[in-house]
Parts: C-alpha cells; structure tokens; sequence
C-alpha cells in the first residue's frame, strides 16, 4: 500500500491548512473531490473529509460514495466530514440554538488513540452551526463541548470525528492529534519529505514559460516581493517587465518605496500613475455595468472593477512596450488561501466566497484558463513565502514587512450612503444589554463587516463595546456576542466616553480623495508606531480601517484598528493589550490619530477573532 493520505474536499475555508499540516508530518497528501468513489481510494493509507459550508441534509451537500465508510482504511471526519459518518450510520445532526464561532476549551477522553498524550481540556477552534444530535450506530462519544458532541469514534471500523478543526493554530494541539491520527492509529512511517521549494518554484516558472518573456504586476507586498524574486531568478532579469500601477489607494509614500525595493534586489520597476484612471474605472459584473469606482460602496463590487481595471491598465502598458499576449505570460503573487477565500476551482469545488481577491477576478480567470497566468506561489501560504523569501536572500523589512492587499485602501474604507439599519435593529440593540456590565456598554452600529461563519460568509453588524477598558471583560464579552446574537460577526472597543443609547447615524462615503488621504495619514501613524516598539514581526497583520460611523458628528468618520496574530493566515486571534501590544502603543495611536487626522470622531480597537471575523473588515 502507497504510504499516501486522501484528503476529501467538502469545501472547507481551511482546506489547504489539512494538506499542509499532513505534509508537515512528513505525511504525503493530495487532495480530491468529495465525489471519488470508494475504489479509487482502496489505495490510500487513510483519509480525512474535510469541513464545508453545508449541512449534510441540504440539497446541496455534496455527492459522495457511502462505501468510502466501509473501506476499512482509517478515516478522519473533521466538522462536515463527522457530520457525513455520523449520519451515515443513522445518528442526527440537528441546527441548535447555540451556534459556535471562535476558540473553545473542550474536555476529551484521554483513553482515545486520537488525543493519547494530551490533557483532558484542550483548547480548540469551533465553527459550526449543526451539532450532532445523537450519536451513530457504533459510535461513541470521545469529547464535549458544553454539552455538545465534540469527538466521536468507532475503533472497529477506523472511523474518527471531530467537531473542530485541527489544522489551524487556534487548535493548540492540533498537530498532536494529526500526529496521533497519522502515526498511532493509520501507521504511516514518516518517509515522505518535500522537495526544496525554491527549486520546486523555480523548475515550474522555466517548464512554462520557456524562452518567452514573462510580465510581473508589483504591489510591494511580501507575495509579490518574493514572487519577483522568484521570477527574475528563474529566467533572469532581462526577460522580466516589472509594472507597479499606483491605484491612488497606497500607503503614504508607498510607490516610491516599492520601487527602491525592486531596484535593490535588480529588478527595474516601471511605475505607472493611474490614480484617476482607478477613481472613475468601470467594469462589468454579474453582466451590468457598473461603476464608476468612486461611486460604489458595494466591496465586491469596489474589488471587481479594481482587479480589472489593473489588467486593463497592465495590456495598455503592454502594447506601449511593444508586446502581445502571444509572447508573454503574467506572473502573479497569489497564495493559496486568497484562491480559497475567492472559492477558485483552482483550489477547491466546494469552497463558500468569502471575498473576492483583486488577482482572482473574472478577467484574470480568463487568463488562467487561456494558459496565461503563472503563480509560482499558489501552493503556499503567508508563513512559507516569508521563509521561501528569506532563503531566496530578500532583505528582512521586504520579508517581514506588513502584508497589504492588492487592492489597497480601496477595500480598506467601508463605503456606505446610508446607515445599515435592518428592521431588528432595536431588538438586536435590546438584546446587547445582558452583555453589559455597570462599567461597560454594548452598542450596535450602522454598517456591515465580512465574517466567516461555519465556512459561509457572512456580511452582518458590527458592535461597538464602550467605557472602562477592562481588556480581560472586554474580550469575553467580545467572544459571546457572535456566538448568541448570529446577525453579529465582528466586535470591537470604542475608545473615549462610554456610548449612551443607540447609533444610526454615518457619514455618506465613497472612494474619494479626501477619504484616501484621511486613511493614508492614519494608516502611517500606525505603521510607524509599529516600527518603534518593535511589533512588525509578532504582530502578523494590522489593517488600518476607515469606517463611516460619525457618532452624532456630522461629516466625521471613525478608524479602526485590527491587529491580527497567525501562522497560518487563514485562522487568528486579535493582540491583547499589556500582552501581545503594549498599551502605551495603543494609546499612543489613539491619540495621534485623533490629533493628527482631520475629521475623525472615534477610534475603534477590533477584538474579534477569525472566525467569526475575517482579517479585513471588508
């Protein structure tokens, strides 16, 4: 038997973290459609069915064969994958009151080949909205949360579930109970290693692109940093064109920063101003016209016309350097979760939009499917291109710089002409107050952030947390809120007086100048705050926000703040203040921007974890 693991996609969010987390285990993996039938897999040492967005009796729930269950061959269900073996041996899955959507701690039967070694309460990521009502024929329960079933197994058969997700590092001993899995149950040797990656990457960009000239589409991100690289390592300087479009949503200074970059590791930078040519883009989406940009508060839409107005702007740069498509492919920076997060079939059939990604668009599907597109990095994520980078001998403040999406502050201003006020709002309000205390406040606000929820995304309130800043309280209230009041995704604390009553009242924002340069002054008071207390590397992401909630100033809007901690960058926890950032940091921020940025009422410090809150609020 091939030592090889079989990886069933249901269309979990955290798909590709299973393959990786397997490979890390020096486990070889490939993953596969939910539909292979039984036979295809009779040669594979084990198997593990993914999570996915649906539930099991949906219509939609994907096809599958019920003989893989009668195999014989060690199988793990992880959430939609438990769900499918409990089911298919006439246990219930039901959708309970409860939902759960971020960290839990869960008491587990320690008897269990699956949790051998470990405590008996373990720290685990939960997101689910069907539990398991009653257990299977031959199942037995090996783990609570709550009072809902956790884990389950039928040893007989080799059959194991759980309701959590180990792949991802908010799963503390995830890799235990892979290992555990792996090794103690299936009996896999441990014999497979991966190839070099950078000498994987490079044989991939020759075997394409051949003797043909190859055109790279620069942010200054670390992804693109190290994809160009990459590239020009590959095929050599002189057959790389490398375009930086400023879209007119870039950090203070940035063009000019990112240029010098490139240049420093030989790579001349063609640096194109398109800023007016972004503000008034249009595009087609969903077969209308939409647009212009400026106008737009819609953030699929605002990411539809960016990506294709990069590419339109690309193929006008093309034909004044006197090329065609022919002659050329594009490279591009792309990671493996920002496929998942789009739902590209590229990286998964089932997989639920979460948002879609500028260089994952329709016009760059196109490309893709015309043989155009290379993405030397589509494989991997954050934390393997940062050390893919250092080994291809990038600088430290290119590798560790913070990433920033292609889109830029585009995405990073939440546009809306008027407040998100849905019929419940009063109710949801009402609703808040058991989750406040004498001290503090819970208050819903007029605008919508993107969350992930159960593998679905979700567009739902925010909520703003006001008065004592009691970080501890803070962030358990902040915990509870999502996970009882589901029209909720995101919580976050208001700086300055405690909030009185409800709040409906924004100003109307779009793409403008005025609002860019706002955030741009905000986002370099961070940045650079970041940079003299030395968090640029233990803090894995801080987007900068600019949301248009004026609280009863009119023509003023609110920043946020969302500080984000990860391996993975497909699961994370936000930096606690005295722990993970100092507080002084944070107030320093505060003030500054209050002080410094015209026209801004509040700022807002995001408490949320992923899930139920995406790292970027749009």
């Amino acid at each position: 038997m091939r030592e090889k693991l079989g990886i069933l996609d249901a269309g979990a969010q955290y798909g590709k973290p299973i393959d990786r987390r397997i490979r890390e285990l020096c486990v070889e993996s490939e993953l596969l459609p939910m539909d292979t039938p039984a036979d295809e897999l009779r040669g594979y040492k084990a198997i593990v069915i993914s999570g996915g967005p649906e539930s099991v009796y949906d219509e939609n729930a994907p096809n599958f064969d019920p003989e893989i269950f009668r195999l014989g061959i060690p199988l793990l269900g992880i959430c939609y994958g438990m769900h499918l073996m409990n089911y298919g041996a006439r246990g219930k899955i039901e959708r309970k009151p409860i939902r759960e959507d971020g960290q839990e701690t869960i008491s587990v039967d320690i008897s269990s080949k699956l949790f051998d070694g470990l405590d008996p309460n373990q720290v685990v990521l939960l997101t689910h909205g069907d539990s398991i009502g009653a257990v299977g024929d031959g199942f037995k329960q090996i783990a609570d949360s709550n009072g809902l079933v956790a884990a389950i197994e039928d040893v007989d058969r080799k059959l194991y579930g759980v309701q959590f997700h180990p792949e991802v590092d908010l799963t503390e001993n995830g890799m235990k109970i892979f290992h555990n899995f792996l090794y103690r149950i299936s009996g896999f040797s441990g014999s497979y290693t991966l190839e070099d990656r950078e000498e994987k990457a490079i044989r991939y960009i020759r075997e394409i692109v051949g003797n043909k000239k190859v055109l790279l589409l620069v942010s200054g991100g670390v992804d693109s940093t190290v994809c160009s690289a990459l590239v020009n390592k590959a095929i050599g300087a002189e057959n790389v064109y490398a375009i930086h479009i400023d879209n007119g949503f870039m950090r203070l200074d940035e063009s000019a920063k990112v240029k010098k970059a490139l240049e420093d590791i030989g790579l001349e930078l063609r640096v194109i101003s398109a800023c007016e040519a972004f503000y008034n883009a249009k595009t087609i989406f969903d077969g209308r016209e939409i647009g212009p940009l400026n106008k737009i508060t819609s953030p699929e839409e605002k990411r539809n016309i960016i990506g294709d107005q990069f590419i339109r702007i690309a193929e006008k740069a093309i034909a004044e350097l006197g090329l065609n498509w022919v002659d050329l492919y594009l490279a591009m920076g792309t990671l493996r979760p920002d496929l998942i997060e789009s739902a590209s079939i590229i990286a998964s059939s089932k997989a639920n939009v979460i948002k879609t990604h500028h260089n994952d668009t329709n016009l760059v599907r196109k490309l893709r499917d015309e043989g155009r597109v290379i993405e030397p990095l589509r494989d991997y994520h954050k934390d393997e291109v940062r050390k893919l980078g250092e080994s291809l001998g990038l600088p430290e403040e290119l590798v560790w710089r913070q990433p920033f999406p292609g889109p830029g502050l585009g995405i990073r201003v939440i546009c809306a002409k008027e407040p998100y006020v849905t019929d419940d709002f009063s109710e949801i309000n009402e609703r808040l107050k058991q989750y406040e205390t004498s001290d503090i406040s819970a208050t819903l606000l007029p605008i919508r952030t993107v969350g992930v929820q159960g593998d679905h995304r979700t567009l739902s309130y925010l909520v703003g947390l006001s008065g004592e800043k009691d970080w501890k309280e803070l962030f358990r209230i902040a915990k509870e809120i999502p996970k009882r009041i589901h029209k909720v995704n995101r919580v976050a604390y208001i700086f300055g007086d405690k909030i009185e009553g409800e709040v409906r009242s924004i100003t109307s924002t779009q793409l403008t100048p005025e609002v860019i340069s706002q955030l741009q002054c905000a986002d370099d008071i961070v940045s650079n705050l970041l940079l003299e207390y030395d968090l640029i590397r233990s803090l894995s992401q801080v987007p900068v926000i600019s949301f248009p909630v004026n609280f009863g100033i009119p023509g003023n809007r609110s920043i946020g703040i969302r500080t984000f901690i990860t391996n993975d960058f497909m699961t994370g926890v936000p930096a606690v203040p005295g722990k993970d950032i100092p507080e002084v940091a944070l107030e320093t921020m505060v003030m500054k921007i209050l002080s410094e940025v015209p026209r801004i009422s509040r700022v807002a410090y995001d408490l949320t974890s992923k899930p139920p809150g995406t790292t970027e609020w749009e």
